[in-house]
């Protein structure tokens, strides 16, 4: 069978996916987006591959495409009999990282969109930008208590937390202060899977 497909973008949410794949030890290969002209690196119409047009898109080694980061990381992680990044199916520790995925989607992730728009008011950004802030300080209480998101282990969620927490920078988030949170990303970016995979879409 050919090895799995992920479409991505460098800097997009699409790093968690591509982290997650070389954290279980996958064989796949890469292929660049560009989100301006919905082209692959290799002159594909991405809207034939993926009609969304959005990134992470991962194409199963069974030809089946597979859209939406959480769900591609819980297919992922579900190819292997067990694996710390993501519990076993029936258990409450599974749920927890299955929360954290939902929290991260729905209440950081999509809390970025206004922050890059360039048509939103700068006193809209500023409110915005103090909700998130709001958000990462309840996260930072979290970990001040575990190394991860769920406790000791490095699951989907961390992954997730860390692709879209490197869009502060781009947007002027002040992450000042929140020191737990800092560690945590630098834990992350420490793990040899993440420097390969942020290497790999020339991020460093």
């Amino acid at each position: 069978m050919p090895p799995l497909k992920l479409y991505y973008v460098p800097g997009f949410c699409s790093l968690a996916i591509h982290i997650v794949m070389r954290e279980l030890g996958m064989d796949f290969t890469l292929v660049k987006v560009d989100m301006q002209t919905k082209q692959t690196a290799q002159g594909e119409d991405f809207l034939r591959i993926n009609p969304k047009g959005q990134v992470p898109y991962l194409l199963a080694d069974d030809g089946m495409g597979l859209s939406e980061g959480p769900v591609i990381a819980q297919y992922l992680a579900d190819r292997l009999i067990d694996t710390p990044l993501l519990p076993k199916a029936g258990t409450m520790r599974r749920y927890r990282v299955m929360e954290w995925q939902a929290y991260v989607a729905s209440e950081i992730h999509k809390a970025y969109t206004p922050l890059f728009h360039p048509t939103i008011a700068a006193d809209d950004k500023a409110l915005f930008a103090k909700i998130l802030r709001t958000r990462y300080q309840w996260i930072d209480g979290v970990l001040a208590r575990e190394m991860y998101l769920t406790g000791s282990s490095f699951t989907l969620a961390d992954a997730y937390l860390f692709a879209v927490t490197r869009w502060a920078g781009y947007v002027g988030l002040d992450l000042a202060g929140l020191t737990h949170l800092q560690d945590f990303m630098g834990r992350v970016a420490a793990r040899p899977q993440v420097i390969q995979a942020l290497q790999a879409e020339n991020q460093v």
